[in-house]
């Protein structure tokens, strides 16, 4: 049976780990896809469960050198002890990269020796064994099982950069052509460089992935549940279906449920987005992690563990983390064979500068004079500066956490806002729609009836409405309840009937204060022979609308015009995707002038009427063809196959689980304004992916040529590789920053 599994992977520290990593597990039999985030230290892998293990799958992660992480995602109190490990191996390292940087100042800079000519060299050459015994182990360690398993990764490229400079000093006993204090030291600065950068791209890469973290501490960890009667603290994991849980003030819900008994002010900004709180009584629904502020309620557990709203989150987040987008194919192509490339080139550069000094000398000498340069040029002295420069500016890291690092920006703030992003390429494709459909109801209007005009004496309308909300009483039939909820909006009086009669289809009649009414269709009026009197229908608003009228034993008093009404939000919205020229247009199964009606009033031109929901996916085929990407928005239950048709699917909602599995992208919260704001989120999320590949491919388009040129020295390169991982990483967190609505 196919499976989907996620496996966090501790040990990777560059793109080539990832990308040799993913391969791996690409061809092991059984195994469909597989995905590695660098970013998220994370494997995302679906396979066949009667083909292959789980025990298979962490084997072959075993054997590449890396080891499994036993919890999935990174807590804070991991991200801080790996931040903390970081930045004591930095500081280690450079104690013994400062003492080493005292000798070498005072012997390249001002020509000094200070303790004695081979003195001063053998300390330094000590200094960096120990810098590359302790702090630095793990680099060694990692390239020596890269290696191992047939590949090649960036720590290959630093292990080799270094040793190649510490074994210099020996080396110069045979070469006196060799400056050995010149190289003495490299080793330890690189390194003291090298793992400078891992603490700073550490801290760096924990606030992109902070999003993930913040969603996995929200929920509870205990709850208040009734046990024979009596009120007890259980584990969250205890919790089952039907269960009836006390929530306080001032405690978090702990699963999805229902109320069932009384009434609290509920924060749902996690969910949401909103920061204004929500009345919540019984009969309403709840979502786990949400905050009861000031009430105490029962509820009844109704989704528990996976199936819970917090844990879709979650899972729809993680999900969009580890998908890839187009834009990052040419990237993990080229990162996949970087490594190799660079050890081939360095040891091209080493053989160039030995068998060649004249002529590379020359090269070198022409465009140093330009960039106003100094270097060495002689012998095996710039052959060994030139590899080694060539060996440690590398860097694959920063192509590999160009994409990744910005898309896991991105998702944390859509979901943060909200906005749960299903993939990668969903957020890739925002940005290029071209039309919008709206499905009408719900979406656009918000899927209840409400009472917008009473058509009678403007005197009288305060009255005439709590009439017909008194024979309304206790009614569940959705006009019944749209007059029923203004009369008390309103804060009118209900009065007592009796004489109650219900005429099905048609209305009710009853007996009010000794007075007989009838509220119903024009059936009901038909039928008991009442004519319309002095209510004129000339004055109606709304075209649209269903009429409900109220009428005493010979007249009719009143009408109550009912309609589904739009989303305050929904004229802006429009105007907006107008601005920014996207065509919105409206899909429904209303009739063509109610349709056009309700689309007016959003500013929408553009109208397809008399759809019914099994042809909604053949009009999206219709706009797709005539216009391009076509983005559809809906409640993703009987709008699902043109969710699944359109470019990108968008349910409005905190839906279903249909809603969510149909929908490349889900609104949690209906406001369409939200909308907006995943346009903006797509365009600025692609525009800070667009600026870190550019870096990227420029950063090594520049530096290794100048490298095998020898006009970079080995720290001098270092610094700069670890340089261009941090400032990928940092760009994307910059995304916070913009302004998306």
């Amino acid at each position: 049976m196919k499976t989907s599994q996620t496996i966090g992977i501790d040990g990777m520290h560059c793109a080539a780990c990832s990308a040799r990593t993913e391969k791996a597990l690409g061809q092991i039999p059984g195994v469909h896809k597989a995905h590695v985030n660098l970013a998220l230290e994370e494997a995302g892998i679906e396979y066949d469960d009667k083909k292959v293990s789980l025990e298979l799958i962490e084997k072959t992660i075993s054997a590449l050198g890396f080891s499994v992480r036993q919890e999935l995602t990174i807590t804070e109190d991991d991200q801080i002890a790996s931040m903390h490990a970081a930045r004591s191996k930095m500081l280690i390292v450079w104690s013994f990269t400062l003492v080493i940087t005292i000798f070498m100042i005072a012997h390249m800079l001002f020509h000094r020796v200070l303790l004695g000519g081979h003195i001063d060299n053998w300390l330094m050459f000590g200094l960096s064994i120990l810098a590359m015994i302790f702090p630095a182990r793990h680099v060694y360690i990692s390239a020596f099982k890269s290696v191992r398993s047939g590949s090649a990764n960036m720590d290959v490229l630093i292990a080799i950069g270094t040793l190649a400079s510490l074994l210099t000093l020996p080396l110069s006993l045979v070469f006196p052509s060799i400056p050995g204090h010149a190289f003495s030291g490299i080793a330890a600065m690189i390194l003291a460089f090298h793992l400078s950068g891992r603490y700073l791209e550490s801290r760096a890469r924990g606030k992109a992935s902070e999003a993930i973290r913040k969603l996995m501490n929200l929920g509870a960890k205990t709850a208040l549940m009734i046990v024979d009667d009596v009120e007890t603290e259980v584990p969250i994991h205890k919790i089952k279906i039907g269960d009836i849980l006390i929530v306080k003030p001032g405690m978090k819900v702990p699963t999805d449920g229902v109320v069932v008994e009384g009434v609290t002010t509920v924060d749902e900004s996690m969910a949401t987005g909103e920061s204004m709180p929500v009345t919540r009584k019984t009969g309403d629904h709840v979502l786990g992690a949400t905050l009861s502020i000031d009430g105490l309620i029962r509820i009844k557990a109704e989704k528990v563990g996976s199936d819970t709203f917090l844990a879709q989150v979650i899972r729809l987040v993680q999900e969009a983390q580890h998908s890839k987008v187009p834009i990052q194919v040419l990237a993990d192509k080229i990162t996949a064979v970087f490594v190799p490339i660079i050890l081939v080139l360095s040891a091209l550069t080493f053989l160039a500068w030995y068998f060649l000094p004249l002529q590379m000398g020359a090269i070198a000498s022409y465009f140093a004079g330009i960039l106003g340069f100094s270097i060495v040029t002689d012998g095996i002295a710039a052959a060994l500066m030139a590899s080694i420069a060539v060996l440690v500016i590398a860097c694959p890291c920063a192509l590999g956490l160009a994409t990744p690092t910005a898309l896991m920006v991105g998702s944390g703030i859509g979901a943060n806002r909200g906005i749960l992003i299903r993939n990668g390429e969903a957020l890739q494709t925002m940005k290029d729609i071209r039309v919008i459909v709206f499905d009408k109801t719900g979406t656009l209007t918000y899927g209840h009836p409400e009472l917008v005009q009473i058509i009678g004496k403007d005197a009288d309308q305060a009255r005439l409405l709590s009439l017909a909300a008194t024979l309304e009483t206790g009614s569940e039939h959705p006009l019944a309840k749209a007059i029923i909820r203004k009369a008390k909006q309103d804060g009118l009086p209900l009065d007592k009937v009796t004489d109650f009669i219900s005429e099905a289809g048609k209305g009710i009649s009853g007996s009010i204060a000794g007075e007989v009414y009838h509220l119903g269709n024009q059936a009901l009026l038909e039928q008991k022979q009442i004519s319309l009197g002095e209510v004129n229908l000339a004055q109606n608003l709304y075209s649209y609308a269903t009429p409900v009228y109220l009428a005493d034993a010979t007249k009719v008093l009143a009408i109550f015009m009912i309609a589904d009404t739009i989303k305050t939000e929904a004229k802006a919205v429009i105007s907006a995707l107008l601005a920014q020229d996207i065509l919105p247009v409206m899909i429904s199964g209303d009739n063509i002038n109610t349709a056009r009606a309700i689309a007016a009033q959003c500013g929408i031109e553009t109208v397809l009427a008399n759809v019914l929901p099994q042809d909604k996916a053949e009009e999206v085929r219709k706009l797709q063809a005539a216009y391009g990407a076509v983005a559809m928005v809906g409640d993703g239950i009987n709008d699902a196959p043109a969710l699944k048709q359109a470019d990108i699917g968008i349910a409005m909602g905190q839906g279903t689980d249909i809603a969510i599995e149909a929908a490349d992208i889900t609104i949690v919260r209906s406001d369409l304004n939200s909308l907006i704001t995943a346009i903006n989120l797509s365009k600025q999320t692609f525009i800070k992916i667009r600026q870190n590949l550019f870096w990227a491919f420029f950063y090594n388009l520049i530096a290794i040529p100048l490298a095998v040129l020898g006009l970079l020295h080995p720290v001098i390169a270092e610094i700069a590789m670890a340089g261009s991982s941090i400032t990928v990483v940092t760009n994307a967190n910059l995304l916070k920053r913009k302004k998306l609505q």
